[in-house]
């Protein structure tokens, strides 16, 4: 049975949308988020809120900040509208997916929101290209991660973690470009560490690296083996189905980025897509072996092949007009200001 999602936001537990001084009658949007958003939820399914507030007049004009707030009790998210700009100027799927939703899956949309709703095709550019391939490819790392656990001997699978440390570097690289005197070596080698028969190791040097994008170097490398080892000791029934949500996530990842690229639309609630997604969520794809079967991998196939190709073809600008973007921002703001 659906909730009734507009009286749980009148609860106790949601309380802090209206009590709190920077959301009330300065919500621009409020909408499902998760798989109520998708139209992928099931029995049991967690709800979820991401929201847009204007930023206060103090953001703008005093010494006062904000650019999100997170309810964990709820699961509910709101991002300051600066920080929404931002992020929607990378075409950031997570954020591009609140402007793309039926009018039903919005819980508030005021005035300003409606006009942001309106704007949204000033945001979709071939950032798109980068930003959902990358959250694409993210998943299926996830995947292969998890697949390889139960198929792989040891140093196979260090031999499988050192070809996911290494597309995580390259995107290390393309993000950092500018940084000179760079030399990374990744191998592998017999094990100093116990319990391994062998080990990825890491020869570097770097000239005038700053300290913190090394910190982000060391983060992007560690959290890819992290990953791993967070799998490594698998409860079937637990992981299985957070396996087959993966796949799902990724595959309609593809088809997302694939309607922005060709259609300039954002289609966030793919009801034409749900029998697919709903399947690969249900485990359909899922073999005895707790591994995904081949037909899986087939689709997966098929739709970063249209992805690549739509990336291509695209009519989309290389980037967002700033200009335009800037007029927009700058009317948003005049009208979250009362007169004087």
């Amino acid at each position: 049975m659906t909730p009734d999602f507009k009286a749980l936001l009148q609860t106790k537990e949601y309380d802090f949308l209206r009590d709190n001084a920077r959301f009330g009658d300065r919500i621009m949007l409020l909408a499902l988020s998760g798989s109520y958003g998708y139209g992928t939820n099931r029995e049991g399914s967690d709800v979820d809120f991401r929201g847009v507030a204007l930023q206060l007049p103090s953001d703008l004009l005093g010494l006062t900040a904000f650019d999100q707030y997170v309810d964990t009790a709820t699961d509910t998210v709101i991002f300051g509208f600066s920080k929404m700009v931002r992020l929607l100027l990378e075409c950031n799927p997570n954020s591009v997916e609140i402007l793309g939703l039926p009018s039903d899956k919005y819980m508030a949309v005021s005035p300003l929101g409606q006009l942001l709703l309106d704007q949204r095709h000033l945001f979709l550019s071939k950032r798109a290209v980068r930003s959902f391939g990358g959250y694409a490819s993210a998943q299926l790392r996830r995947l292969q991660n998890a697949i390889a656990r139960d198929a792989l001997s040891q140093p196979d699978r260090e031999r499988h973690i050192l070809n996911s440390v290494k597309n995580a570097l390259d995107d290390f690289n393309r993000k950092y470009a500018r940084v000179s005197g760079r030399d990374i070596r990744l191998y592998i080698d017999q094990a100093v560490t116990e319990g391994l028969d062998t080990e990825i190791f890491m020869d570097a040097r770097f000239d005038r690296l700053p300290l913190r994008e090394c910190n982000s170097l060391l983060e992007t490398l560690r959290s890819v083996v992290s990953d791993y080892d967070r799998i490594g000791h698998r409860n079937h029934k637990k992981d299985d189905s957070h396996l087959n949500k993966h796949a799902m996530h990724l595959i309609r990842l593809l088809m997302t980025g694939i309607d922005i690229l060709e259609k300039h639309e954002i289609i966030t609630c793919r009801l034409d897509d749900l029998p697919l997604l709903l399947k690969i969520r249900n485990g359909e794809y899922m073999l005895e072996d707790h591994t995904l079967s081949p037909e899986f991998f087939e689709i997966l196939d098929r739709y970063e092949r249209r992805f690549q190709e739509a990336a291509k073809a695209t009519s989309l600008p290389e980037n967002p007009d700033m200009g335009k973007i800037s007029a927009f921002v700058e009317r948003i703001n005049r009208a979250s200001i009362p007169e004087a």
